[in-house]
């Protein structure tokens, strides 16, 4: 079973024409054409409906800005408006279908909205300031006009000026396809560029809150409870020491033990939120030490020439250490294998075990999260996990350069037998 979360790229929204030799849309006017040919009779067929897809459209955003506008002050008003606008893309949806099949107008669909955790404020705010929706309400608004002209020109020319009517219908619907063009085609790549990263914004201040609920919770129950615990068999022993000598020693000791309990939690906190030694060392150290922790044998192969950003380095660490987490509490693996390696302008990083398989993204192991999270950094996911196992995952980052830091050691292969 293989499951596959990435961050998707579409086609530049300035290429969105197709040049195939039966469509118009390679932005030049095909030659005149004298006789009524099936492209003409495609041409007068749009403009004869284009009054009655105008008039419902036209009815439609007035009615939803109307209603909208005039509930505002209340609560409905808002989402009244919201689900207009997302009705709104539907005509547009529609428009370029029409477009497509009477004019030869192919144009690429927009992005859909970006999907928020937020609840149902952030999806009404997102859906309100939705520009496709808005730019298809504006299309809709100025198309009723120049469909009762294009209806009205197109019906008398098929009975008093059919000698020219090839003409009128070219001229006519060169005028559509560029309203169809302009306002109901993806603006560029910024936009959609736009709506990924505000998608990805999110769950990007999802997981640093979790990860801050994570750390503040390990403090408390963990190091904090045992500073405490100390505090108050310190302070016993200092009542002791005078009248029972042994007991207040024992009583030191055994908070000397506290102690070490609570510097270990502490530095495994630290740990967590960054190692010293990729810091220092790299990520073949950093996943060496993390592949000791495991209770699998693991090797660890690192081809690395130079070390990426801080930023990259630290969610490719993370990611490991949470698979290999998975492999000794999930997997019944006997070995595991963990290969980083730089491709072009990629890091790849790809994490085995000969274990039972079955993992899967929803599977309740964290996979989702470290999918979200790779993904908020126009990252890859790839979870190859069949019944029986093996189980293979894949994950990608793109590069980028520390700059003049200093780089790690290339080629290096540690082992834990």
């Amino acid at each position: 079973m293989t499951e596959r979360i990435a961050v998707p790229r579409t086609p530049d929204a300035t290429n969105a024409t197709d040049t195939s030799d039966t469509s118009d849309d390679d932005g030049r006017l095909p030659p005149p054409r004298l006789a009524l040919d099936g492209r003409t009779w495609k041409e007068i067929a749009h403009l004869l409906t284009n009054l009655p897809m105008a008039t419902f459209g036209f009815m439609y955003v007035v009615t939803v800005l109307a209603v909208g506008a005039g509930l505002a002050v209340t609560v409905v008003g808002l989402p009244v408006l919201a689900f207009g606008l997302l009705g709104a893309r539907q005509l547009g949806k529609f428009e370029r279908g029409r477009a497509r099949m009477l004019l030869g107008v192919r144009i690429d669909e927009p992005s859909p909205l970006p999907l928020r955790r937020g609840g149902l404020l952030s999806w009404l705010w997102s859906s309100l300031k939705d520009p496709v929706g808005w730019r298809t309400v504006l299309y809709d608004l100025i198309r009723l006009p120049w469909g009762i002209a294009t209806f009205t020109i197109t019906f008398i020319s098929l009975f008093l000026l059919w000698p020219v009517l090839p003409f009128l219908a070219r001229g006519l619907t060169t005028v559509d396809r560029v309203l169809v063009r302009g306002l109901l085609s993806p603006s560029d790549e910024l936009e959609r560029r736009i709506a990924e990263l505000e998608s990805d914004r999110g769950v990007v201040v999802d997981t640093a809150a979790a990860d801050l609920r994570r750390i503040e919770r390990d403090l408390h129950d963990g190091a904090q409870a045992r500073l405490v615990n100390l505090a108050m068999g310190l302070g016993l022993a200092k009542e002791k020491l005078l009248e029972n000598p042994d007991a207040a020693a024992a009583m030191v000791e055994e908070a000397h033990g506290e102690v070490k309990l609570a510097l270990q939690e502490l530095r495994d906190l630290a740990r967590g939120i960054h190692p010293a030694v990729l810091t220092d060392r790299g990520l073949d150290a950093a996943l060496s030490a993390v592949a000791s922790r495991c209770t699998v044998p693991v090797k660890v192969t690192a081809d690395l020439a130079t070390r990426p950003a801080a930023a990259i380095e630290g969610i490719a660490y993370f990611t490991v250490s949470e698979l290999l987490q998975n492999v000794s509490k999930h997997s019944g693996a006997g070995s595991a294998s963990v290969d980083v390696w730089r491709s072009g302008d990629r890091l790849l990083i790809q994490v085995r075990d000969d274990g039972r398989g079955g993992a899967r993204l929803d599977g309740g192991t964290g996979m989702a999260g470290l999918a979200d999270r790779l993904g908020a950094v126009d990252g890859l996911f790839v979870v190859d996990s069949p019944e029986g196992g093996p189980t293979t995952v894949t994950a990608e980052l793109p590069w980028r350069d520390r700059g003049s830091e200093a780089s790690s050691p290339a080629g290096r292969t540690r082992s834990r037998a």
